[in-house]
């Protein structure tokens, strides 16, 4: 609790400071009465309303930051709380008619206080707004887990089928090009086969974490499936892509990837394809950039 008032430790000590002040003004200026005159009902009022003033003030702090919106509260509640409690001493300390200063530290710190909490009401209002567009766009991928990778963890299949309908939709608006990567791993079988399928994962996920780094901000990596990578590449026409795709081979040729129970370097090789989008669906893109992979894995095998 005390590390939660921390902060707010001078604007605190300032409030504890004016409500005794209050108290040794009125006790030095007037008289004590008699238990007979107090009025219960006025006293549980405004004796009532400067406690829960307290409680308000409380509850913000523990409940909140430190910050604008939390000073702002902080404050128009003080200001409020004072206000309660110099009217409530009225009710146990008579001052002199001639006295009209009382009238001012009751009334005066009202109006600054309600002004104070609805500014910190305001920009809460607005910070809460911010919270739950956040929440919800976190919501919505948390109901959407399905569509990613559960391994990687990278956007699956799906979730790939759905950016590129959108990117597709995107392109022939803007007239921009877009173009699809496909990376596959070349003899993963024989990784898990020897070493096991869950130093077989370990690669993917070294993989995975590679290709990212070597990717643009605006490049969309998934897992189509198994050792499959696709990148959707916007504003990429086919020959930039190209160089992506031979720069994402290098990379992961270099991989110093070592096997967990021996500690011996895998040496990974890649076969990568590049197709750039037409007037095409996403299913028809999608097939034809695994013609285009199949097509350049089979060359490979027979230069090799």
């Amino acid at each position: 609790m005390f590390s939660v008032l921390r902060p707010h430790r001078l604007k605190l000590a300032l409030l504890l400071l004016a409500a005794n002040l209050g108290l040794i003004l009125h006790l030095a200026s007037g008289e004590l009465k008699p238990i007979a005159e107090w009025v219960w009902l006025d006293i549980l009022g405004e004796g009532g309303s400067a406690l829960l003033a307290l409680v308000w003030l409380g509850l913000v702090l523990k409940s909140r930051p430190a910050g604008r919106v939390t000073n702002y509260l902080v404050l128009g509640l003080g200001c409020i709380f004072f206000s309660w409690w110099i009217d409530s001493l009225d009710e146990f300390i008579r001052l002199p008619d001639s006295i009209t200063w009382d009238h001012w530290l009751e009334s005066g710190p009202m109006p600054v206080g309600m002004i104070l909490l609805t500014l910190g009401i305001y920009h809460w209002h607005r910070e809460q707004l911010a919270i739950n567009g956040q929440m919800e766009k976190r919501e919505r991928l948390f109901r959407e887990h399905r569509l990613f990778d559960k391994l990687t963890p990278l956007g699956g299949a799906d979730f790939l089928k759905h950016e590129l309908s959108a990117s597709l939709e995107d392109t022939r608006r803007r007239q921009q090009p877009l173009s699809l990567l496909a990376l596959d791993l070349d003899n993963f079988t024989a990784i898990n086969q020897r070493f096991g399928h869950g130093e077989g994962d370990a690669v993917l996920q070294a993989v995975s974490q590679l290709l990212v780094l070597n990717l643009r901000r605006q490049d969309l990596l998934c897992r189509l499936a198994g050792d499959r990578f696709v990148v959707l590449l916007p504003d990429t026409g086919e020959s930039q892509a190209r160089r992506l795709a031979l720069e994402l081979e290098i990379s992961v040729r270099s991989l110093a990837h070592k096997t967990r129970q021996h500690g011996e370097r895998l040496q990974l090789v890649a076969s990568t394809a590049v197709v750039m989008a037409f007037d095409e669906s996403a299913d028809a893109l999608l097939k034809r950039l695994n013609l285009a992979l199949a097509q350049s894995r089979t060359t490979l095998a027979k230069s090799a």
